[in-house]
């Protein structure tokens, strides 16, 4: 989410997709279509059809392609999990776009889980349990599962010794791309002027 769209005082913590591993089996029957495509090009007998039966093989191939890993790939590139200190949004959507927006203050509960292979991958699923009549969504394939968790916990119940939580993790090094980037000091040097100096 772009910071235009933020209200005032408003802070994005984390902008996510989901795992690598949701375009994972697209990419494995990718291989599969041109493996098969490359087969069928070299048994393809030598006659006057051959120019167009070579023809038909690609253009099934480039549809199948498009179908089986362009559309997964949209999807993925187009779906983000986003963290502010303010609340948690969900959009997702290639032609028609859908987003919820769950308030901080109404969330009740946070929770992930992770099977051996999720851990191996560095992946898992978080529960966020909200007030209202959908009340419960879960998000698949969430990267850093774990550390996100204790972002949302620290935003929503407080930081170290009751201060309000701001989503950064002071013991805990994030991923590189959750890092949350400090502006610079300014240099104290530059804020006197060669006359300040001169009068003192």
């Amino acid at each position: 989410m772009a910071d235009a769209d933020l209200s005032e005082g408003e802070r994005t913590v984390l902008v996510l997709n989901p795992h690598w591993k949701t375009v994972l089996w697209p990419f494995v029957l990718l291989v599969v279509v041109a493996i098969a495509a490359a087969v069928l090009l070299i048994v393809i007998p030598h006659n006057r059809l051959q120019g167009a039966e070579r023809i038909a093989v690609g253009a099934v191939a480039i549809v199948l392609a498009a179908i089986w890993v362009g559309v997964p790939l949209l999807r993925w590139k187009t779906t983000t999990y986003e963290l502010t200190n303010r609340r948690f949004r969900l959009r997702y959507g290639v032609l028609s776009r859908t987003g919820r927006d769950f308030p901080l203050i109404r969330i009740s509960d946070v929770s992930f889980s992770h099977g051996l292979i999720d851990r191996m991958l560095g992946c898992g699923t978080l529960a966020i349990e909200s007030a209202g009549e959908r009340g419960q969504v879960i998000l698949p394939d969430v990267p850093h599962v774990e550390h996100m968790h204790l972002q949302m916990s620290d935003l929503l119940f407080g930081g170290p010794e009751g201060k309000p939580g701001d989503g950064i993790l002071d013991d805990e090094a994030p991923p590189e791309h959750q890092r949350r980037r400090t502006a610079p000091e300014p240099d104290t040097e530059t804020l006197f002027s060669s006359d300040d100096k001169d009068r003192g």
